[in-house]
C-alpha cells in the first residue's frame, strides 16, 4: 500500500490531527518529511503528550535498524498498548530486545525498535499482509488517545 493511501486513512479518524514539519519549517530538520498523529479535535498540536501514530521516512540517529534510508521505504509507528500487543506478538511488550527481531522486513508487524517495551509497534512498507490490521491499530490508537485525553480533562489536568 502505498504512504499516501495510508495518510488518507489516519487524516479520515474523527478529531485526528497531523503535524507534518516540511523543509524550511521551525521543527528540526530530521522530522521534515515525517508524519505525527494525535487526536486534537481542537486543532492544536499537543505540548503535554507524543502522538499516537507516526509515520517516518528516514533513519533517526538513535534508529537505524529498518534502513529507511534506503529508497521508497518507510515505517507506520503505532501506540496500541500492552493488550493490542500481546494479540499481536503473543506476549506483553518488552520481551524480546532488538537483536532478536528483523526490524528491516516489509510489511511484516514487529516491535518497535526503540519503544517496543511501551507498546508501540512497527511495520516498514505496509502491504497485503498488515495494512487492514495497521489500519485497525491506528483507529485504536487514535481511540485511546482520545479516552486518555478525555479522563485528564475530566480530572482537569488536559
Amino acid at each position: 500500500m502505498a504512504i499516501d493511501d495510508v495518510l488518507t486513512a489516519l487524516r479520515s479518524l474523527p478529531g485526528a490531527l497531523e503535524l507534518a514539519p516540511e523543509e524550511g519549517s521551525n521543527h528540526p530538520e530530521i522530522s521534515w518529511g515525517d508524519h505525527f498523529f494525535y487526536y486534537a479535535p481542537d486543532g492544536e498540536v499537543p505540548t503535554n503528550r507524543q502522538p499516537h501514530t507516526t509515520i517516518v521516512t528516514k533513519n533517526y540517529p538513535d534508529d537505524t535498524v529498518s534502513n529507511l534510508d534506503e529508497p521508497g521505504r518507510w515505517r507506520l509507528n503505532l501506540n496500541v498498548g500492552a493488550d493490542a500487543y500481546a494479540d499481536l506478538f503473543g506476549h506483553p511488550p518488552g520481551q524480546l530486545s532488538v537483536a532478536d527481531v528483523d526490524h528491516a522486513a516489509t510489511d511484516t508487524f514487529v516491535p518497535h525498535p526503540i519503544y517496543g517495551a511501551y507498546g508501540w509497534v512497527s511495520v516498514v512498507n505496509p502491504g497485503e499482509k498488515t495494512v487492514d490490521r495497521a489500519i485497525e491499530l491506528a483507529q485504536y490508537a487514535h481511540d485511546a488517545d482520545r479516552r486518555r485525553l478525555e479522563r485528564r480533562e475530566a480530572a482537569g489536568s488536559a
